[in-house]
């Protein structure tokens, strides 16, 4: 079987528009390397948003302050797992200005953190995006990745 009829369908949903602009062209740069299909949801910056109910087996990873800072070889790890799993989709959902709720939170496979540094939501969606990329080469076995 090809990694392509493998993969998970990683889908970032994010709230705001990213537009034209650098952290734009920044993250359409690696979704267009990705071999992993990706999916990008847009929602107002505020305001209720709604994403459909998983068809299939899903997990949902909140980009959070209060989240785990994981390697880029454990974050692939990770994915690796749930794909042998079974699972299609990842939802990696970037919240508002004041972050989830404690709801959501609870509700989360996993909060993911980039370090104790706070970051703009714009440059939060381009730095998942490579960490996606880069996630996705190591499991191919891509020089891409260079550790230590």
């Amino acid at each position: 079987m090809r990694e392509k009829d493998t993969a998970i369908l990683l889908h970032i949903i994010a709230r705001g528009k990213i537009g034209r602009s650098p952290e734009g062209d920044l993250l359409d740069r690696y979704a267009k390397r990705l071999t992993w299909p990706v999916k990008l949801t847009e929602w107002p910056d505020t305001g209720a948003g709604k994403v459909a109910e998983p068809m299939t087996p899903c997990r949902t990873v909140l980009l959070d302050e209060r989240g785990k800072a994981l390697p880029s070889e454990d974050f692939a790890a990770m994915l690796g797992r749930w794909r042998d799993e079974g699972v299609r989709e990842t939802r990696f959902m970037l919240g508002a200005a004041d972050g989830h709720s404690d709801a959501e939170r609870a509700n989360a496979d996993l909060l993911l953190a980039f370090g104790p540094a706070t970051w703009p939501h714009l440059m939060a969606r381009a730095m998942l995006m490579e960490q996606l990329y880069r996630a996705t080469t190591i499991l191919a076995g891509h020089p891409y990745h260079r550790a230590g």
